[in-house]
C-alpha cells in the first residue's frame, strides 16, 4: 500500500538536525590490501595508543602498524600457515587487529571469538568451523592445555604474549613474537601483501550470539566487510584528527566496521584497558568521538544527572538545557561554556557518538545534542557484515537510523500501515554487505532470504519518504494480542525507561486465561529508592509510576502487571539483554 500524499502533509515530521556536508579525505578500499595501502600513506601519524606494563600509554604509527601486519603475513606464509582457518581470541589489542588482517592479507579466514565464553564453548565453535590455528591474548594463557591433546581440528597454538608454562604446554605452541621474526627478514627483503584473488569467497566466519545449540556461523568475504568500511567511512562524521577511546569488543563486526573505517581516514584510536576506569581513561586520552551500543549511552546520561544531584546543580542543569536551546534558536551555539563540567567529565573535547547494536531511545540524541554532543545512530546485523543504515553526519534525522548505506538497498516486507501512514513490517536488504550464507547449514541460509534473493533481518520498521529507516521491534518479539493488535515490547520499554526507579526492564506477554497481558519485568534501581524500603514498597512504587505512564498510552498497550526481579539481566558481551532467557 502507498502512502498518499495528503497523509504525508499532515503528519508531523521527525526532526532534522542539519550540518554542512564536508569533503573529507578518504579512500574507498575494495579488500585488505587497499587499506594497508592507506595505513602506508598515514605513515607518522598515531594509529593507536595502549596500556603497556605498568599502565603506561605507548604508542604505535601508522607505518609501525602496517610492518607490523607484513611481518605477520610474511612469517604465517614462510611457516605454512597462509590460507588456514585461524581463530583470534582476547581483548583489543594492536595484535589482535594486526593478525586478524594478516590473516585476510595470506588468504586465510579469521574466526573472531567472544573472549567471554565458556572454554568448552569456544573450543565446540573451532570444531565446527574446523579451525586449525587459534591466537590468543595472555589471559587464555594455560586455558588451552587439554584442547592441545583433544582437539580435531587445531594444530597450532599461538599465544599473544606467552608465559614459561605456556611455552612448556605443547609443541604445538608458536608464539605470535615467532611468526614475526620469521617473517622479519622476508619483508626486509621486499615483501608485499599479495594481492587479493577470490574478493567474494569466505574470509571471516562469526557466531551469531547464543549457545552452542542455537548460535550459526556467518561467513562474510572480503566483498562483504569492506564495502561496509567505505560504506561507514562516507556516511560517518569521522575525521583524521579525531580522537576515539576503544571500549566495545572487537570481535564484534560493529566495532570492527567501525575502527576500520577510522583507520581508513587516519584517526588516532586510544584502546581502554578496563570497563571500571572508562571515564579515567577518556579524561585521560580526551577522545572527540566514542563508538558506543545504548547501554553505555543511557550508563553516561544517568551519571551525568547523579553527579548534577550529587551537587545539588540538577536545576542549573535543566536549566542550561533551557538557555542553550534559546540561544542556538537565534544562531548562538554557547553548550561547550555553558556545560562545561559535562564535556571535562568525558575528557573535554568529546564532539560526537556513533551508537548502533540496539534500539536506543531518541530522548538520548535530544539530551546530548542540547548539551553540544551529537549521536548518529546506525542499524546494522551480523549477518550485513553488520552495516545497513546509519544517519548521515550532515542530514541526521530525530529517532531513526537513517537511510540504507551506498553498499545496499532497504526494502519493508508490509505487515501493516502504522498511525503515521506508513507501510510496517519486516526490514529486508540486499547488497554488496549481506553474507553469503551460514555455514554448513542450508536449511538455516535458505530460511534467512526471501524468494527473490532479500535478506529478511527479522526486524520491524518503516521508512519514510525520503528513504530514512526507522526500527520499532523484533519480528521474534512481537506480542500479539487477543484482539489482533500487534505489539513491540522495545517500544514500551522505551517509555518504561524514562521512569527513574527502573534501571532495567523487559516487557513480555502473559497468558491469563482467553487474554495476553503485557507485563513489565523489571530490575529496579535501588539507589533511588530510601535504604529503609523493602521489595514490596520498591514495587508499589515503580507500579504507581507505571500506571501514570499507562494513561499516555492506547488502551491496548496499557502494562498489567510489574514483576520485580533481584539481578541484572543476563546480557551478551555487545550489552544486549538474553530475552529469550526472561521467562
Amino acid at each position: 500500500m502507498a502512502r498518499d500524499k495528503k497523509t504525508a502533509a499532515s503528519n508531523k515530521q521527525p526532526k532534522v538536525y542539519n550540518k554542512k556536508k564536508t569533503r573529507r579525505e578518504y579512500e574507498r578500499v575494495s579488500d585488505v590490501r587497499d587499506l594497508c595501502r592507506v595505513f602506508q600513506k598515514h605513515g607518522s601519524r598515531v594509529a593507536f595508543s595502549y596500556f603497556g606494563e605498568g599502565r603506561r600509554v605507548q604508542d604505535i604509527t601508522y607505518r609501525e602498524f602496517y610492518r607490523m601486519i607484513l611481518r605477520i603475513s610474511a612469517g604465517l606464509t614462510t611457516m605454512g600457515y597462509s590460507k588456514k582457518r585461524v581463530a583470534i581470541l582476547g581483548e583489543t589489542s594492536v595484535e589482535w587487529l594486526a593478525t586478524y588482517l594478516s590473516v585476510l592479507a595470506t588468504g586465510g579466514i579469521a574466526i573472531p571469538l567472544d573472549r567471554e565464553l565458556d572454554i568448552d564453548v569456544i573450543e565446540g565453535f573451532m570444531e565446527q568451523v574446523d579451525a586449525e590455528v587459534i591466537v590468543y591474548s595472555a589471559s587464555f594463557n594455560g586455558k588451552f592445555a587439554k584442547a592441545m591433546n583433544e582437539h580435531p581440528s587445531l594444530k597450532c597454538f599461538v599465544p599473544m604474549k606467552p608465559d614459561d608454562r605456556e611455552l612448556a604446554l605443547s609443541e604445538k605452541v608458536l608464539p605470535l613474537q615467532t611468526i614475526i621474526e620469521h617473517g622479519y627478514p622476508i619483508a626486509s627483503k621486499g615483501y608485499t601483501l599479495p594481492p587479493v584473488e577470490k574478493r567474494e569467497e569466505a574470509a571471516m566466519f562469526l557466531f551469531t550470539s547464543g549457545t552452542t545449540g542455537t548460535s550459526k556461523c556467518v561467513m562474510l568475504s572480503q566483498k562483504n566487510i569492506f564495502s561496509v568500511v567505505s560504506s561507514a567511512a562516507e556516511t560517518v562524521d569521522f575525521y583524521p584528527d579525531d580522537v576515539i577511546v576503544s571500549l566495545l569488543p572487537i570481535h564484534h563486526t560493529y566495532e570492527l566496521a567501525c575502527t576500520l573505517a577510522a583507520l581508513d581516514y587516519g584517526v588516532h584510536i586510544c584502546i581502554n584497558d578496563s570497563l571500571t576506569r572508562v571515564l579515567k581513561n577518556l579524561q585521560l586520552f580526551k577522545p572527540t568521538a566514542l563508538i558506543l551500543v545504548p547501554l553505555y549511552v543511557y550508563t553516561f546520561y544517568k551519571k551525568i544527572w547523579a553527579e548534577a544531584k550529587k551537587q545539588g546543580k540538577d536545576k542549573t542543569l535543566k536549566l542550561g538545557i533551557g538557555a542553550s536551546r534559546a540561544l542556538r534558536a537565534t544562531g548562538v551555539d554557547k553548550r561547550r561554556q555553558i556545560f562545561a563540567d559535562v564535556h571535562a567529565s568525558f575528557g573535554g573535547r568529546l564532539e560526537k557518538i556513533i551508537c548502533g547494536g540496539a534500539a536506543l531511545n531518541p530522548r538520548m540524541i535530544e539530551f546530548f545534542e542540547s548539551i553540544g554532543i551529537s549521536i548518529y545512530e546506525g542499524f546494522g546485523i551480523t549477518e550485513c557484515s553488520p552495516l545497513v543504515a546509519v544517519t548521515p553526519y550532515y542530514a541526521r534525522k530525530y529517532g531513526s537510523v537513517g537511510p540504507a548505506v551506498p553498499c545496499c538497498q532497504i526494502r519493508i516486507d508490509e505487515m501493516s500501515v502504522n498511525d503515521k501512514g506508513f507501510r510496517e513490517g519486516e526490514i529486508q536488504v540486499k547488497g554488496d554487505n549481506v553474507m553469503l550464507g551460514y555455514y554448513k547449514n542450508t536449511k538455516a541460509t535458505a530460511n534467512a532470504f526471501t524468494s527473490d534473493g532479500w535478506f529478511r533481518t527479522g526486524d520491524m520498521g518503516y521508512l519514510d519518504e525520503d528513504g530514512y529507516c526507522y526500527i520499532t521491534g523484533r519480528l521474534k518479539t512481537v506480542i500479539v494480542l487477543e484482539n489482533g493488535k500487534n505489539i513491540f515490547p522495545e517500544e514500551i520499554e522505551e517509555y518504561l525507561g524514562d521512569i527513574e526507579t527502573i534501571s532495567e526492564c523487559v516487557v513480555v506477554g502473559r497468558q491469563a486465561g482467553s487474554e495476553v497481558n503485557l507485563v513489565a519485568v523489571v530490575y529496579p534501581d535501588t539507589s533511588k529508592f530510601p535504604v529503609t524500603a523493602t521489595k514490596s514498597d520498591m514495587h508499589d512504587e515503580i507500579y504507581k509510576q507505571v500506571n501514570e505512564l499507562n494513561k499516555k498510552l492506547p488502551t491496548y498497550k496499557h502494562i498489567k502487571a510489574v514483576e520485580l526481579r533481584d539481578r541484572e539481566f543476563e546480557k551478551t558481551t555487545s550489552r544486549k539483554i538474553k530475552r529469550h532467557l526472561v521467562k
